[in-house]
């Protein structure tokens, strides 16, 4: 089983990498992000906390989206291959967290893959994909916010993933193709 969280900043290609290793490896994907839009869509209690949240560009608090993220990963049964965790965890504490509910199922992260692109790329991605897409959360202040937060609380994850010994750097600008390839050497490893 080889658990593995994808990292980096919002717009860095987690999705598109995500579903590329989906479709070679058979993981399962926990996105935190469709799983909220979900809960936002259906009206769920969640979902109606969660928007409080994410329309002002603030994270979801940590046991909402730790509570939800291990009845997710339990859908999944023992047997399966691995499961991409993407969009989480965002903060020490969720890193912690989650480590400790794979723990309590004999289950780990075999490694952290971190997008690494510059943020004058991000906001071009971020803006494009607001026009494409909708999503009300790729406008230019919202991203700008987003990104104040990834760089103040999320980043030092990258340190902490790095002290458990399983941080993988992966230049996320360029050839999508070469870039999955660098990801695959990762997970071919493991």
């Amino acid at each position: 089983m080889k658990n593995i969280v994808i990292f980096g900043a919002p717009g860095s290609g987690k999705g598109t990498q995500s579903d590329k290793m989906i479709e070679k490896y058979g993981f399962e994907h926990i996105s935190t992000g469709d799983v909220l839009r979900s809960e936002m869509k259906n009206g769920t209690e969640l979902g109606k906390t969660a928007r409080q949240y994410i329309d002002q560009g603030q994270l979801v608090p940590d046991q909402l989206i730790v509570d939800m993220l291990a009845s997710v990963y339990d859908k999944f049964g023992s047997d399966h291959k691995g499961v991409i965790f993407d969009g989480f965890p965002r903060t020490i504490p969720q890193a912690e967290a989650l480590k400790e509910m794979l723990a309590e199922r004999g289950h780990k992260v075999a490694a952290m893959i971190e997008l690494d692109v510059p943020e004058d790329e991000l906001m071009k991605r971020l803006i494009l994909r607001g026009k494409q897409s909708g999503r009300s959360d790729d406008n230019e202040e919202t991203i700008k916010k987003r990104l104040d937060v990834y760089h103040n609380q999320t980043s030092p994850l990258i340190e902490w993933y790095e002290r458990e010994g399983i941080r993988n750097h992966i230049d996320g600008l360029g050839d999508l193709e070469r870039i999955f390839a660098d990801i695959c050497r990762v997970i071919d490893g493991l």
